[in-house]
């Protein structure tokens, strides 16, 4: 990983332990931790623009009716209080935590709350941001309690580890889906495939390659920057293709993007660049009304499904992007592990608060480690282009998926190499990080992932006679996961 960060032609990186060199260098300690100021601004924007694709994707989620028939917001608003939360909350990690961790609305989280929360009968959005909420407040004194952080220091080494090569597989499948090269087929067998007809057959899924072939070639010639430059490139090589296909009349009669289009963002030059946003939905949410409308019953179990989510997606996330740094201990842990958990559990609330739905640790700030980045100054510099994109939504909105995904797949790559720390030879230690590793990127979940190797590991000490050397935390996350797997079943049998 060091080795993708310098060049012959560029002075190699400063070595841990040099003296700072500036008041930020210092308190970010960014020489210590063998970076550059330059490499942690470059890492911050490589993160950014892995993740921005959460502004547009936010508002189309959260855009359907509640229980009563009322929409949440217009879009523009709903992407404006994103990025705006996104950014204070992921300052808030540089500054407070000093890790290079990015948060922002959680994909999966903020599904559960529109189409499972915000839905039921004579729900309104506001009582299911309440109920976000109560969620992140209860995480919120987890974590204050120490309990998070035992549960964190219980999982063993090599189960954390088998999480980070997981999830490396999870974000390189994330890439190649929301880059179109795989799709879904709409069929039981095979239900995907490659491209929308089983090969690289329109001009979009050609840019992807493009950018995943320049990505590749620029990390191969250790090029600095070669994220970030990628990236851009990409993104103009797309500006052109779909001016190129405007010309050619691949576009409906009502200008809309053909069904082979570029996916998400369109790559079309904006009318303007700078547009005011609209805070409007700050403050959004109402505490306890969901108990009026669905029973507290219903929402204790609507906040466990929420809150199990958020635990051990962050846990695995901090993991997994501390590994990509190298900046975890002899037992697996990032440093400040107590100062990550607060702000992400502060986050949890805050989204909720805001009316965008839990915000949450996202695994695309790999894509700024493996950039170079290594400390809380990179966060500090995403967060500050959160912030700006609040007024520059429409020139973040020509970034298309096929420019940012390419990241995703090579960080993913960076990632699994990881896969040879893990003992294959040992039964009771390669089963459940088998299944941790698979179920991740199959069930599209983090979560289901962690869950089943925790499982499959209480089980197994259990069989060959090591259940005593158990810690008590192991047999209560098993418990819990288990609740967490059937609580279709529990939800439909309480009523």
């Amino acid at each position: 990983m060091r080795a993708m960060a310098s060049t012959s032609k560029v002075p190699p990186a400063p070595s841990r332990g040099a003296r700072p060199s500036n008041p930020i260098d210092s308190f970010f300690k960014i020489t210590e931790r063998g970076s550059t100021l330059s490499t942690e601004i470059r890492g911050g924007l490589v993160t950014f623009f892995t993740m921005s694709y959460i502004i547009v994707l936010n508002p189309i989620i959260l855009g359907g009716k509640d229980g009563t028939g009322a929409l949440l917001a217009p879009q523009p608003t709903i992407a404006a209080t994103t990025a705006l939360v996104a950014g204070i909350l992921t300052i808030l990690m540089g500054m407070v935590a000093n890790f290079p961790l990015a948060l922002a609305t959680g994909l999966g989280i903020n599904a559960v709350v529109a189409f499972s929360i915000a839905a039921l009968p004579d729900m309104t959005w506001a009582d299911a941001m309440g109920i976000v909420v109560l969620e992140g407040v209860i995480i919120l004194i987890l974590v204050l309690t120490g309990f998070r952080k035992a549960v964190f220091n219980a999982v063993p080494v090599w189960l954390k580890t088998a999480i980070s090569v997981g999830i490396g597989l999870f974000i390189a499948f994330i890439g190649l889906v929301d880059s179109g090269f795989i799709r879904s087929t709409g069929a039981d067998s095979p239900p995907v495939q490659l491209g929308p007809q089983g090969s690289i057959s329109t001009w979009p899924l050609a840019v992807f390659v493009f950018g995943l072939v320049l990505m590749v070639v620029l990390m191969a010639k250790k090029v600095r920057g070669a994220i970030l430059i990628s990236i851009a490139v990409t993104t103009v090589v797309a500006i052109v293709v779909e001016s190129i296909a405007k010309v050619g009349g691949a576009f409906g009669a009502d200008g809309t993007p053909n069904p082979q289009g570029f996916r998400l963002n369109v790559p079309d030059w904006p009318d303007k660049i700078v547009d005011l946003p609209d805070f409007g939905l700050l403050g959004h949410f109402s505490l306890f009304g969901s108990i009026d409308k669905i029973g507290v019953v219903a929402v204790i179990l609507l906040v466990f499904s929420l809150l199990l989510a958020d635990f051990f997606d962050t846990m695995g996330t901090m993991v997994a992007v501390g590994s990509e740094a190298g900046l975890l201990d002899d037992k697996g842990n990032p440093p400040r592990v107590q100062q990550i958990l607060v702000v992400d559990s502060i986050a949890a609330a805050a989204g909720g608060a805001a009316g965008i739905s839990s915000n949450t640790s996202y695994i695309e700030s790999a894509s700024g480690v493996g950039e170079g980045a290594r400390t809380g100054f990179a966060s500090v510099v995403t967060g500050i282009a959160f912030l700006l994109a609040t007024f520059l939504a429409p020139l973040v909105n020509i970034i298309p998926s096929e420019a940012a995904a390419p990241a995703l797949v090579i960080v993913g790559y960076l990632m699994v190499t990881q896969v040879t720390g893990i003992d294959w030879k040992s039964y009771e230690i390669a089963v459940p990080a088998f299944f941790t590793i698979i179920l991740m990127p199959f069930t599209y979940s983090i979560t289901a992932g962690i869950g089943a190797g925790v499982i499959f590991y209480v089980i197994l000490q259990v069989v060959v006679g090591k259940a005593r050397k158990l810690h008590p935390l192991m047999w209560l996350i098993a418990v819990l996961f288990v609740l967490y797997f059937v609580r279709g079943p529990l939800q439909t049998w309480i009523g």
